[in-house]
Parts: structure tokens; sequence; C-alpha cells
């Protein structure tokens, strides 16, 4: 089609041109109106030709990445890790839970108005945090808790983060650092402890909780879907019980420090990149008309 374009306009400037110097030659006059008049048959000519749209939807155009500030929502789920930072310290070994799941929503967005690095994550999260012991290998005594050798503690919690990313066009890298707030829901014992509170919290324990999250990842993207990947810790800064309760002359810590690494599906609510089609073919007007 362009091809058909521009061999229709040589040949109406040809015959142009011809008409131009055959008349003036008639009339003989200067080179000057020789000019005037060839540049005049040209204007006319152009004029006549008129681009249609599907000849501009032919213009080809250089495919430039452009990251949008756009919105993802999505899931992720995996295995955890918990441990307590116990002061006085206590001999422990990690405890592993299956079930770490959340839903997350993130909001990519430039920083000063140009530099698209950066973003923010929110969500909320079931988990686990807990502690396990296990006898020393030297000494084979077990380390416990009001008799309880191991803990399982169930709990939700809502996470903020800032994020910085790096991105291309089907992938990405992203790190986020943050704090959250949280509630713990349940707990289950074992060991040598009371029925009572095998299942229950004790008066002087601590339901709320708080802290520093973050992590680091990385994203495969196929829009409008990414498939994430992440490596997430999370770091209590609320014991798990009353510092006192056991004596009022010497505290007791314990704060939960976890790790988890999950996989995660998002959904593009807005465009991640790239230009629309009315977009385009307003750039491959301006290309052809100059406007």
């Amino acid at each position: 089609m362009e091809r058909i374009h521009s061999l229709a306009y040589s040949l109406a400037l040809l015959l142009a041109l011809s008409l131009s110097i055959g008349t003036v030659s008639a009339q003989d006059v200067s080179g000057k109106k020789v000019k005037a008049k060839v540049k005049e048959m040209m204007d006319t000519t152009r004029t006549a030709i008129e681009y249609s749209d599907a000849y501009l939807d032919t213009v080809q155009l250089k495919k430039v990445f452009i990251l949008n500030d756009y919105t993802s929502i999505g899931v992720e789920y995996g295995p955890s890790a918990s441990s307590m930072m116990f002061n006085p310290s206590k001999k422990q070994s990690l405890l592993y839970d299956p079930v770490n799941f959340g839903v997350y929503m993130t909001k990519y967005s430039k920083m000063f108005g140009y530099l698209p690095y950066f973003g923010l994550k929110m969500g909320a999260r079931y988990s686990t945090e807990g502690y396990y012991f296990e006898p020393d290998k030297e000494t084979g005594k077990v380390s416990d808790v009001d008799g309880a050798t191991r803990a399982v503690i169930k709990m939700v919690d809502i996470p903020m983060m800032a994020m910085i990313h790096l991105d291309a066009t089907h992938f990405s890298a992203m790190a986020n650092v943050g704090i959250y707030g949280g509630y713990r829901l349940s707990i289950e014992r074992e060991g040598a402890v009371a029925e009572s509170i095998r299942k229950a919290f004790n008066d002087y324990d601590r339901r709320f909780d708080y802290g520093l999250t973050g992590g680091v990842g990385f994203a495969i993207v196929f829009d409008p879907f990414d498939f994430q990947v992440n490596a997430n810790v999370r770091y209590s800064w609320g014991t798990l019980y009353d510092p006192d309760y056991n004596s009022k002359d010497y505290y007791r810590f314990a704060y939960p420090l976890d790790f988890s690494i999950t996989a995660g599906l998002y959904y593009h609510i807005t465009r991640r990149t790239g230009r629309t089609k009315p977009q385009m073919k307003k750039e491959a007007r301006k290309m052809v008309y100059g406007e």
C-alpha cells in the first residue's frame, strides 16, 4: 500500500513538472516563475493524496519498553520456618509449617514523576509463629516454656511495605521492606503442660504482634499476569509474653523470627507497559501529517 502511494505521488509530481515546464516555455517566463509554478503544483498534488486509516496502520513504529504506573492484585502461598529470639537464650530448632497464605495489592508508581522503580505493597497474611526445642546433643537436656517443648501459634497480620523494582519485558526483580501489625489467633503446645493451657493462651501471653517485615523476589511476566517467587522475613518487636510474668526482678523476652518462601500469581488491574492502539495510530498520523 505504501509503495502504491509513493508511486502515485511520483507520477503526479512528474506530470506536474511536465505541464509546468511546457506552460512556462510557451509563455517564455523567467526561472523564478518556473520554480514557483512547480512548488504550487507539488503542494496541490500532495494535498490531493489522502492517507487512509488502513495505510496509517501499516506505518512501522519503533517499539519502546515503557513501564506505566499500574496496580496488581494476587495471592501467595508457601511454607515457613519459625524460631524465637529468647532472652535468656534457649537452644532450639526451626519450626516448619506448610501453611503461609496471603492476599496482596501492589501499586507500582514513579518517584518524582519519572523514576519508575518504586511501589507500595500491602495485604493480609495468615501464617505461623512458634518454637521447637530438641534435646541437647551433649547434655540431653530439653529447654521448655512453662513445660512446653513445642508451640505452634496461628496468626493474621497486615504488612505494609515500600518496594523497589527493576523491570524488563517479561521479567521483574523486586525488594521490599516495611512494618506489620498482627493478632495471634490460637496456640497449640506440646510437652509437659497443663491441659488447661495446651490449646489456650495464658493471661500473661500477648495476643497482639507487630514488627519489621520484608523480602526479595522475582517475577515472570506475561501481561496481564505475573508469576512471582518471594523470600520473606518477619521479625517481631512484640514479645510473646509479659517480660515480668515469672519474676519481677529478672525479665524474660521471646521475639518471633519467621522465614517463608512463597509462590504467587498476580493479575494486572491496569496496563503494565506499552501503548494502546489509539496511541499508536495517533503517533502514526503525526509522523505522516506532522500534526
